[in-house]
Parts: C-alpha cells; structure tokens; sequence
C-alpha cells in the first residue's frame, strides 16, 4: 500500500481559526460536548482506562517545556478523511503545547483503508515512519476497523467478522511492541484508540436497519475488547472512543460526532477524540 505522509506544523495560537479547536458547550439535549476549550464536564468525560506503562528507559515529564512531538498510526480516522478539518493527532498536540512553545510538530503517518497489519508492516518495513516514531513523545495509534469492515460476503452474520479479531490483537499487540523499541530512548506514552463504529454510525447505521445496527455493535464491541486488552497487557494508555461518543453506556445517538457519510468524525468528533487524548495523558503523566 503507498503511504500518504502527512508532517504538520501548527501554530497553537491560530489552531482556533481552523475551526477544530475543542472546548465545551451544550446540545440541544443538555449534554456536555467537545467543540473548542480544554476541560471536560465530569458528565461529558469519555471513559478512558490510563494504565501506568512499564518503566522505560526514560519517561516524558509533567514538566515538558516544549511543543509535544506526536505521531499517529494507523487508518483514516485519525488521517481526518471526510471531515475538512484538523484531526485529532494534531489537535492534541496543541492542546498539550506549552503556552507560547509556538509550531507543534506532528507526523501524521496514518494511511486511508490500513489495516492492522498495513499499519505493522509500515512500523517495522518502512524508515521514515520508524524515525517519526523515535522521535516522538506520544505515539496514538488507532486502527482495526478495517480488517472487519463490513463485506456484502458475511452481511450482519456477527460470527462471520469473529476469526479476524484475534488477528486484530495479536497485530496491534507487535505494533505496540514495534514502537515501544524504536522510543525506548525516549519512553513515549503509547496510546490505543478504539471505535465509537467499526461500520457506519448513529442514523446511517440506523438507516440500514436494526440487523445492521445489532451486527455493527457486536462487531465493535469484539473489536474494542481486542484494543483494551492489549492496553491493559502492554501499559498503553486506553482511549474509549465509544464512550466519548455514546456515552459511558453507549446509548446516546453519536450522529453530530459524524462527517456526512457517516463513517468518519467530523470537527465536533475530531475534537472529542483530542480532548479524549490529553486528558488521559495528564491524568498519566500526574500519576507518575
């Protein structure tokens, strides 16, 4: 697969002109949702599992004076396909900037269409991700969906997705070893993502009726469980994309985070995934 690379500098003084810039605000509901500003309502927090990291040769620090260096891997989710926006790789970086550090560095080496074993394959093949990946201080990694994307082949039969999960883990298991070798210098915090929908989301998924829907959550939530236990067994941080779109029961209607093809996020989305970010990245970094 040809890699698109992506290395952007943004200023964090103008990150709110791109129009992605989170912070806080009310629906029509009167749920706390992510659309510029850095502190979340304890209502609105996503539930993230921050799991301390096994002692590395050295540690980011609280007391970073400089711009965060951040690398994303994996697909078009964090790439920011479909949305016209900044995506939540570079957004997080911002947010975790030191004021006045000016341009933060990101290398957003995320591809369109990877799958897990795309995304491993570039880790431990490709040169020019492996030095982004040294050189960082945060690695967010996020990908799997595509392996069990939905095939006119399996349909909604949920049992037809399931042997490509353990592929799924045992893949993101050595792409988080991959990375934990090319950063052990710098000890970089590791962070696993998952999915709010590995399929389509809120009323597209809705649209295509309830099978889908049913099919879509039992896929997704396969899927998750995979990415949480490789967490929990390698010391990543644990983003729970799912809740911060759903809400922790995953019962709200995740729509308003979508772009209109419902498969991707769009601003308001990229923006909750970033905040998602940083704050399990302090809450890590304040632990130590």
């Amino acid at each position: 697969m040809r890699r698109s690379r992506v290395v952007i500098a943004i200023s964090a003084a103008g990150l709110a002109l791109a129009g992605c810039a989170p912070s806080f605000a009310s629906d029509a509901a009167g749920t706390s949702i992510a659309t510029s500003g850095t502190t979340a309502s304890a209502s609105a927090a996503p539930t993230s599992s921050v799991i301390p990291s096994p002692t590395p040769t050295a540690s980011p620090s609280a007391a970073h004076t400089g711009p965060w260096s951040v690398v994303a891997l994996g697909d078009s989710v964090p790439a920011g396909a479909a949305c016209g926006c900044t995506p939540f790789p570079q957004l997080s970086a911002a947010l975790l900037a030191a004021p006045g550090s000016g341009e933060v560095p990101t290398a957003d080496d995320a591809v369109n269409g990877a799958t897990s074993a795309d995304v491993l394959d570039s880790a431990t093949t490709d040169r020019e991700v492996q030095a982004d990946v040294a050189a960082a201080d945060i690695v967010e990694i996020e990908i799997g969906a595509n392996d069990v994307a939905y095939s006119a082949a399996c349909g909604t039969t949920v049992s037809c997705y399931e042997p490509t999960v353990p592929i799924v883990e045992q893949n993101v298991r050595a792409i988080v070893a991959e990375v934990r070798t090319l950063t052990a210098a710098r000890g970089a915090l590791v962070v696993l993502l998952d999915y709010w929908s590995v399929w389509l989301g809120g009323t597209y998924a809705a649209a295509q009726g309830q099978a889908y829907v049913d099919a879509a959550a039992a896929v997704t939530g396969q899927v998750n469980a995979a990415i949480r236990q490789v967490a929990a067994d390698t010391g990543a941080i644990y983003i729970d994309v799912r809740a911060a779109f759903k809400g922790p029961g995953y019962t709200n209607d995740e729509t308003r985070f979508l772009a209109p093809d419902g498969d991707h996020p769009n601003a308001r989305g990229h923006a909750t995934i970033a905040q998602a970010v940083v704050s399990a990245v302090r809450a890590t970094l304040q632990g130590r």
